[in-house]
């Protein structure tokens, strides 16, 4: 939310108060019902789980969109804002991304600990490496933000590996985001402060 109130009004549709409300709407059930994601999930947290990240989502597809429309017109952005926008896009990229890979590897964080390890739609090394990792592990929260980070800085996976057809997906989405970001922003960016 912090990072989307910062940016420029003009990648943003319509008033730049409505997705915040929209995401306060969302997240207040989710965290009265089941703050730490660690009880019995219903379907219902998990759909409203689901329809808060891709808002989000659809929210910086939108201003990413809007960004690239108005550097192709010749539209005139103060460097300095541009960097800054840039810094908002990646940040929020890598936040949403891990936000995705957490809500839908194997069913989610409550399914995932059930799951065997055939029914992951991401292998991480310590999955891999039976003979390295004897305890057992489950990814947590912070094991997805790594993998979308990398994700995002590399554009291809690193070191956690997607298994699934929409694991990919996902994957090659964010790092074209990411790609349109850095190449198209940041590059426009750097030539408008030199």
């Amino acid at each position: 939310i912090g990072l989307y109130l910062g940016l420029p009004e003009a990648f943003v549709v319509g008033p730049k108060w409505i997705l915040p409300a929209l995401e306060a709407v969302l997240v207040v059930p989710l965290l009265i019902a089941d703050p730490d994601r660690t009880g019995r999930e219903t379907r219902l947290l998990r759909l409203v789980s689901i329809l808060l990240i891709a808002l989000v989502s659809l929210a910086l597809l939108t201003s990413l969109l809007l960004l690239v429309h108005d550097l192709l017109r010749g539209h005139v952005v103060p460097g300095k804002s541009l960097v800054y926008t840039a810094i908002a896009f990646w940040a929020t990229n890598v936040i949403i991304y891990a936000l995705w890979y957490w809500e839908l590897d194997s069913g989610g964080p409550n399914s995932r600990h059930d799951r065997v390890l055939a029914e992951r739609d991401f292998l991480f090394p310590q999955q891999a490496s039976p003979d390295v990792f004897t305890e057992p592990w489950h990814p947590q929260f912070f094991d997805y933000l790594y993998t979308s980070f990398t994700n995002s800085t590399a554009f291809s996976p690193t070191d956690t590996m997607p298994l699934t057809r929409w694991a990919k997906a996902l994957m090659m989405t964010q790092s074209a985001m990411a790609l349109a970001t850095i190449v198209l922003v940041a590059a426009r960016a750097v030539n408008v402060l030199s």
